[in-house]
């Protein structure tokens, strides 16, 4: 197994070339924040392409202010309508269309850099292709390792790619305990990883509260400027459960050794516990272009845009355990987790249709956990042999999932 690089004696040196970089995902927050970051450094970076799900002024608009070489959307009709606009305009950017499309810029052979940000299990394709093409992959796509984590970290060894994690937490992580691959935690001195949890909006809310949460209540996050689909997971705690089956998978560590403190001011974004007594923690304010910066320059530390902490404004540093009743979502994720096999894929994709379905008023909050915790508890767990075997599997479980909403709907 390894963790977060394809081996110890990388060579990062560019020599001054200017990496050529594809952005999977972005017209979301961590594109448009990757693209600010790069702003920054033209005489290092480049935008190779620009991909969306079908929002054709989004990427329009990134890319008359970017001249990417390409653009991808997957739907055709999207690309279509694009393709008009840019000649309108008078921008030479070729659009493709597709998820072949989204693959093929991600493992071209002049792409560098490839910012894996596809939110859900649209990313896992073009992120494997990335690995298998050998490419600096910056991955902030949680559900590729959710789905697919051994098949993905042998992709990334077998390719000669460089994985480096995006999300605030695992960045976190790898910044304090850096350079660490296939030995267990215990062998490097490692006693317990510590990730942070801000709590969402909900953290000190009641059992009878969160019955009645709103769409826009749940939004509404007090830290983190997201997409709606983190945003919600965020305030369900399924996002810290996701991140809890990253961290076996980037980290190898067991579930025993991943513990989850909510820190509502989120400053320290994760610590490791060292067997000498040491932690040390990585701490800066609550924004995504400190871990985007990180990732496009290592190992240098480039300028970012981020403000810097003070200390004295924050002025306290607070933690307690999350409650699992309160937040079952958590809980379902370490079992997915010690379940094993094709367990995690199947509560990423009924999360995916409950998420949706509350997004679109069908569901209550709770009914959230409730979905997901039947939809694992009538699958059948397999060991994961193949990209194909879960691409069927994350089918079923969505099938299973509409199903209960669909019964829902009719006891209503």
């Amino acid at each position: 197994m390894v963790s977060v690089s394809s081996g110890d004696n990388v060579d990062f040196n560019t020599q001054g070339k200017i990496q050529q970089v594809t952005i999977l995902g972005a017209t979301g927050t961590i594109g448009t924040q990757t693209l600010d970051v790069m702003s920054q450094h033209p005489e290092r970076f480049e935008v190779f392409a620009l991909t969306a799900n079908a929002n054709v002024q989004g990427l329009f608009d990134l890319c008359v202010k970017y001249k990417p070489r390409y653009a991808v959307l997957l739907s055709a009709s999207a690309a279509t309508s694009l393709e008009t606009q840019l000649k309108n305009a008078g921008v030479v950017t070729t659009v493709l269309q597709g998820e072949s499309a989204l693959c093929e810029v991600a493992s071209h052979q002049d792409v560098d850099v490839v910012m894996a940000a596809i939110v859900g299990a649209a990313g896992l394709h073009p992120a494997m292709a990335a690995a298998k093409a050998g490419k600096r992959i910056l991955l902030a796509n949680k559900e590729t390792l959710v789905m697919a984590g051994n098949l993905f970290m042998q992709a990334v060894t077998d390719g000669g790619a460089t994985l480096l994690p995006i999300d605030s937490e695992h960045n976190a992580i790898f910044q304090v305990m850096p350079y660490q691959r296939s030995r267990v935690l215990a062998d490097i001195g490692v006693k317990r990883i510590l990730l942070t949890a801000s709590g969402g909006p909900f953290r000190n809310a009641s059992m009878e509260q969160l019955q009645h949460v709103t769409r826009a209540q749940a939004l509404n996050h007090p830290n983190w400027v997201m997409g709606p689909k983190i945003t919600i997971d965020s305030a369900s705690m399924m996002n810290k459960g996701l991140e809890v089956i990253e961290a076996h998978w980037l980290f190898n560590a067991s579930s025993a050794q991943i513990e989850v403190l909510v820190h509502p001011q989120s400053v320290i974004h994760s610590m490791v516990e060292y067997n000498d007594g040491s932690v040390l923690a990585q701490m800066g304010n609550p924004d995504m272009r400190t871990p985007i910066a990180y990732g496009l320059g290592y190992p240098d530390r480039l300028i970012s845009g981020v403000s810097s902490l003070d200390l004295l404004k924050v002025g306290r540093l607070d933690f307690c355990a999350p409650d699992q009743n309160k937040f079952p979502c958590l809980r379902l994720a370490y079992e997915a987790l010690d379940a094993g096999g094709t367990a995690p894929a199947i509560l990423n994709a009924s999360n995916e249709i409950a998420v949706e379905a509350f997004l679109a008023d069908k569901i209550g909050f709770m009914d959230i956990p409730a979905l997901i915790e039947t939809v694992l508890s009538k699958a059948n767990v397999e060991a994961v042999t193949s990209i194909a075997q879960l691409v069927e599997v994350d089918a079923d479980a969505r099938r299973a999932a509409t199903h209960w909403l669909n019964t829902l709907a009719c006891a209503h």
